[in-house]
């Protein structure tokens, strides 16, 4: 089932392990100006998701925008041979088996500009690319703000206070996972230029007001 979220915006979670803990993780679905649809790491694609979908346009384009966000979208390819579908960078080499229409760059495809700014965030490890929905002032990301510390699941939780999780973009996995601190701190500032409200993680419950001031708390140790 697909969740409004606001205005052409919708999001889906679902349960989904990484390297053996449950973190879930949710897509989002943008319609665009022109009412064909922009798919942001796409879940595995059931009956019931497929109807939601037709339901609510045709799909443009899809985008698996972290080097972890692409089981599924062979299921997309197939079901929607039409649609544009694109990669981070390093992506198409790690799943050569997909065919890729090609790789999300510093500015965003005119498939989806006039209502979709994106921006580069590679200097994580998942060489994730972040975009920014005008019209409802939302950031949709991957990984770039995982908050796991209100998980369901006690051990997830546990997993989170270790890790010192304790908010959106919070504890040692963050620094760990940017490689060039000097590149994030331009990447970050970059993005900090978006008017941002609310945030879609894929990882963690939804930031429905302050984002931009959650993105910068997040990485003020740049």
């Amino acid at each position: 089932m697909l969740d409004r979220v606001a205005d052409d915006l919708w999001t889906t979670a679902r349960p989904q392990r990484f390297w053996g803990l449950e973190t879930g993780t949710r897509m989002t679905v943008a319609r665009l100006s022109d009412g064909a649809l922009f798919v942001h790491c796409p879940v595995a694609l059931d009956e019931s998701t497929r109807r939601d979908i037709d339901a609510l346009g045709p799909v443009r384009a899809v985008v698996a925008s972290s080097l972890f966000h692409h089981l599924y979208v062979g299921q997309w390819m197939a079901a929607f041979p039409k649609a544009s579908f694109w990669g981070c960078p390093g992506l198409a080499k790690k799943r050569p088996d997909l065919k890729w229409s090609g790789v999300l760059g510093d500015t965003a495809h005119d498939e989806w500009a006039e209502d979709i700014d994106q921006a580069p965030f590679t200097s994580r490890f998942e060489h994730e690319v972040v975009f920014h929905h005008r019209k409802s002032k939302t950031m949709v990301c991957a990984d770039a703000l995982i908050n796991l510390s209100k998980h369901p699941s006690p051990v997830t939780r546990a997993a989170a206070f270790l890790m010192a999780n304790t908010g959106p973009g919070k504890g040692y996995l963050e620094r760990i996972a940017v490689r060039d601190y000097a590149l994030g701190r331009k990447q970050v500032d970059r993005i900090l230029e978006w008017d941002i409200d609310g945030v879609v993680l894929a990882h963690g419950g939804l930031i429905e007001h302050g984002g931009r001031e959650a993105v910068r708390d997040a990485y003020s140790w740049l």
